[in-house]
């Protein structure tokens, strides 16, 4: 199987799942026309993308400088609103 570029293996993992949660997955996957194995390979996707974003900002947060960055935000801009600045 190939990811762009990139040669993607596969192997099997014997997953437990509690019943309910199984026939939810089961329901979901075929809402979406997709298969279980599918599915579940798009939700540890989705977490593991979750976990590094915020690992990636709690990084970036560890070196900001809080009294420069209050400042930046205090500055008034004396340039008046433009068309589709506002609130939808």
């Amino acid at each position: 199987m190939t990811w762009g570029d990139n040669v993607v293996r596969q192997s099997s993992f014997p997953l437990r799942l509690a019943s309910s949660l199984q026939k939810e997955a089961h329901k979901t996957a075929e809402r979406e026309g997709v298969s279980l194995n599918q599915l579940i390979n798009l939700a540890v996707a989705e977490k593991i993308s979750a976990l590094r974003t915020e690992e990636f900002f709690r990084e970036r947060g560890a070196h900001t400088n809080l009294a420069k960055a209050r400042k930046l935000l205090k500055r008034a801009g004396d340039e008046p609103p433009r068309d589709g600045d506002g609130l939808p």
